[in-house]
């Protein structure tokens, strides 16, 4: 028999899987490599780009009603400064302090160096009564005898809720008791935000689907 027909016999007995192993292999990998640059993208988009937060509570109502879903962005502010009236994200002053991550979402009232007053069921920024539209009915509870000096930098919180919201008003006292502080002095530093425990500002809801829309229309809460 002639050797070149051996031959060919020989390589034709030899295992053919190397390749179809490498092309499985190759196939694997990039899958892999998609997962993982999904992931790496949502991650950033999450914790640099979007804020997306639930309301567990009805302290913004009815602009946002209680286990709503909003959005907004986190960069909101890298160039510019928080504005009254913006609805944001930040980190709880009292569990910030004892060094807990727990977020919560309010209305800016007050802004750096201003003097705000609460008195009579109505907010007074340096003597001038502010006009909320947005608040929540008759605001009844601890609507007076409150006076807060906004440090420069930082910001003062309330909800539109103003009958059912742990907000800037009860927050000194909460330090107290949590032993943050030895007085109300003390304690008044916890009545504010500073910019850097913003998280973002909220724009939408977005579910339950019968609330979609902006957090600053004219008609919010009142359809």
């Amino acid at each position: 028999m002639p050797k070149s027909t051996d031959k060919s016999q020989k390589s034709a007995g030899k295992p053919s899987g190397g390749k179809g192993e490498q092309s499985m292999l190759k196939e694997v990998l990039s899958w892999v490599e998609v997962i993982v640059i999904a992931v790496a993208l949502a991650f950033f988009i999450d914790n640099v780009i979007i804020i997306n937060a639930t309301v567990p509570s009805g302290s913004m109502e009815k602009t946002i009603m209680t286990h709503s879903r909003v959005l907004g962005t986190r960069f909101a502010y890298w160039k510019s400064s928080p504005k009254r009236g913006d609805i944001v994200v930040f980190r709880y002053p009292i569990d910030d302090a004892l060094g807990k991550n727990t977020h919560y979402i309010k209305r800016i009232i007050g802004l750096p160096g201003e003097k705000v007053e609460i008195k009579g069921g109505a907010v007074y920024i340096d003597g001038k009564k502010l006009e909320e539209s947005y608040i929540n009915g008759t605001w009844t509870v601890e609507n007076d005898g409150f006076t807060f000096e906004v440090p420069e930098g930082e910001y003062l919180m309330l909800g539109d809720n103003r009958n059912n919201s742990n907000d800037a008003r009860y927050w000194p006292s909460l330090a107290i008791r949590e032993g943050l502080a030895a007085n109300e002095k003390e304690a008044m530093q916890y009545a504010f935000v500073p910019k850097n425990k913003i998280l973002g500002k909220a724009y939408i809801c977005y579910w339950p689907f019968s609330d979609f829309g902006s957090l600053y229309s004219e008609n919010r809460g009142k359809e």
